[in-house]
Parts: structure tokens; sequence; C-alpha cells
């Protein structure tokens, strides 16, 4: 397959070592000492058993570089959609798959405000990586799957390709036939994550070790849970206490990328997760205080310093 990554990211880039070193044609969309760093040595992913290194077929900062591809891994942050969905326009042809891997519920709405309706997926990535330093993305934690489906959660080829491809890479892309579904659980756990981490300024070892902070990530577990039933999600009725026993098992130093977003003074896409929640509590009249909360509290660090 020819197989682009779109913003070579933490999740980009994981997907696009493993593609590439499987035989398919990967071309990395990156900028900056990150590209160079891919044009002159390869992309590496850096994880428990030791490293792999990858040569993209192209690296560029010029999508229009690249041409037609049958698949573009869409991982940009919330508040860069946009722009990298323009930019992302001349590797698009009549049936390439547009599939993002964003966090928050919106993103596969938002690029069909831009993109051909038709061209675009949905998806959510269960992974934890960072880009380490220029060219070199890290791994953390042993999980690596990529749920993602059409819109409406209909089998195609195209989707099937690209699980058969992520698959035999080394990774898992599960079918599913509830993609939004999948979102909303995912989100559950991560509008928790993200806003108690930020604002508490806090990990997962914290939270567990303080009664406060624990209640305080229910309730917004809960809060988020009833978003998404009240929009029509079919979320499981065990939903809070599976994701609650996940975050058990989770390493105590763990803590969202909001989080360490913030520590570091960049800008943080809190208005696609505690901003959304509170938003879309709001649209279908459902009370979420304290994701307004929290979303409130990290308002003053959204630009950054």
């Amino acid at each position: 397959m020819r197989i682009a990554t779109m913003a070579t990211g933490g999740i980009g880039g994981f997907l696009a070592v493993k593609l590439a070193n499987a035989g398919h044609d990967v071309a990395t969309i990156a900028r900056g000492a990150h590209l160079e760093a891919i044009r002159k040595n390869g992309l590496r992913l850096d994880h428990a058993d030791g490293s792999e290194v990858a040569h993209p077929m192209i690296a560029t900062d010029r999508p229009e570089e690249v041409g037609v591809v049958d698949a573009i891994i869409f991982g940009v942050k919330g508040d860069g959609l946009e722009d990298a969905a323009r930019a992302c326009l001349p590797m698009i042809g009549p049936e390439t798959v547009v599939v993002p891997f964003l966090n928050g519920v919106e993103a596969s709405d938002r690029l069909t405000e831009i993109l051909p309706e038709g061209s675009v997926a949905n998806g959510v990535a269960r992974v934890s990586t960072t880009i380490a330093e220029p060219g070199v993305i890290k791994q953390t934690g042993a999980f690596q799957s990529f749920i993602f489906a059409e819109r409406d959660s209909r089998p195609s080829a195209r989707i099937e390709a690209l699980q058969a491809a992520i698959n035999a890479a080394g990774a898992s892309a599960p079918v599913t036939d509830d993609i939004d579904k999948e979102l909303w659980s995912k989100f559950v756990l991560f509008s928790a994550m993200s806003g108690v981490t930020a604002a508490g300024r806090c990990t997962v070892g914290d939270i567990r070790s303080t009664p406060e902070l624990a209640a305080l990530f229910k309730r917004v577990m809960s809060e988020t849970m009833q978003i998404g039933r009240a929009m029509g999600l079919a979320l499981d009725a065990d939903l809070e206490a599976k994701v609650w026993e996940s975050v058990m098992a989770f390493p105590p130093h763990g803590r969202a990328s909001t989080a360490i977003d913030l520590e570091h003074g960049r800008p943080l896409e809190i208005d696609w997760v505690s901003g959304a929640a509170a938003r879309l509590a709001a649209k279908v009249g459902v009370d979420a205080p304290v994701n307004t909360a929290l979303y409130a509290i990290l308002l003053p660090h959204k630009n950054g310093r």
C-alpha cells in the first residue's frame, strides 16, 4: 500500500516505522528538526524490546510532493486539524481513506468540513508514544491497538486492507462494528486522565493514592458517560468500572499528554477534551460541572507560555 502519515508524531511515527519495515511505501509528512532527522537518519522507534529504524519512501513537509495515496494516517493535535486537512488534499484520490487518530470525539466530523466526506473514516488509537527527540519515537507501555472503521461502521475493502497491513506489521487493528462506541469508550478515560492530571499537576500514582483525586477522576468519567449516552451511544453499563480497573494497572508515573504539554509551556488541546465534554453536555442538556470546571482551570494555559 501507499500510506502517508500526516504529522508524523507519536502515533503516525509508530505506524510509519511498522508499515515501512513491513514493505509498504510510506510517506512521512513532518517539519523542522524532526523532518531533517528523518531525512538524514531514518525514523527510529524505541520500545521495551529495543529499537527499529525505518527509511520512508519520502520524508517531506510538502504533501503535494507525495501524490495520491491509498491511506492517510491523520494524527495532528486538535488545534492543527484544519490546516493539516487542507494540506493533505493533494494526496487524496477517489479511493483514499483518511483515518484520524486524534484525542476527543469530533475529529472525523471536523474533517468532513474540509475533505471529501467519502474519504473520511473514524478511528481511535490505544498506544502511548511521544517524540523523544527529532527523528525518534518512544513507546511506553505494551499496548498498541488501532481501531478504525468507516464513519457508519460498515465493512469496506479499503478499511480491511489497512487493517490487514497493520496487523501484518506487528501492531493490532481489530475489527469493530461500532466505531463511535470505541471512540467514546476511550473519551470516558481520556477526559478524566487529561483534565485531572493536567489541572492537578499530578500522576496516575497520585490519583490512586489520593482519595479526593480518585473521586474527582470518577466524577469526570461519570459525566462523560452521561453525555455519550444522551447522544445515543450504546456504552457498556460496566464501562466506568472497567476504565478504573485499567487505570489501576497504569504505570504510577503516567499522565496525559495535556499534563506534559502544560509542564513544557506548549499549547493545550483542551477545546477538544474537557472543553468538548462541556460543550457537548450543554448541547444535549446534561450537567457536566466537573468537566466544565477543569476546562476553566486550564483555559488560561490554552495557548502555552
